[in-house]
């Protein structure tokens, strides 16, 4: 996959996450709500630990009690979009091809028996994947609060000319 595809999965997945937490931000009902906190906490985690893992930095992670809401979960989730682009940017395809060395290889390796190299890109596109996936169980969550989903396809992002996320305010 060309440089311009790992960066545009990035791009949506920014795009992505601002629209759902939009829609998260907008019920009332789930500012007390500990699961939606849990995942979305979850999924920016992944996010944070990536892209530390990819600039060669030491893991530093947040606990969920050091974001006692969703609103402070959303800040620290804006600020991983922040810092991205600096990144996503500069990506190559040498940068691409390097090998991931993951601090969780040898429970991986615990687990399934292998933990094979992985390059930046293949990470990379996991990274967007599991978010995705994670997005999907929070917007479920939302629809069951009473909320609307947004709409959040990549392919809908395409078609919409790639638009700039939207942050909520106060992110």
């Amino acid at each position: 996959m060309p440089v311009n595809q790992y960066q545009s999965l990035l791009r949506h997945m920014e795009w992505a996450d601002s629209r759902i937490w939009s829609g998260v931000l907008a019920v009332p009902g789930l500012a007390q709500d500990t699961w939606m906190r849990e995942r979305l906490h979850h999924f920016h985690s992944t996010q944070w630990a990536y892209l530390q893992i990819f600039r060669g930095e030491r893991l530093n992670i947040p606990e969920l009690d050091a974001l006692p809401d969703l609103r402070s979960v959303a800040r620290w989730a804006r600020q991983f979009y922040r810092e991205l682009p600096a990144y996503r940017d500069a990506l190559d395809e040498s940068t691409l091809r390097q090998h991931v060395v993951f601090p969780w290889a040898g429970h991986v390796l615990e687990r399934l028996g292998s933990a094979a190299p992985a390059t930046v890109g293949e990470s990379i596109l996991q990274l967007a994947l599991h978010t995705a996936h994670h997005r999907g169980q929070v917007a479920t969550r939302l629809r069951e609060s009473g909320g609307e989903p947004p709409l959040i396809d990549f392919i809908a992002w395409v078609w919409m000319l790639r638009p700039s996320p939207q942050w909520p305010e106060q992110t």
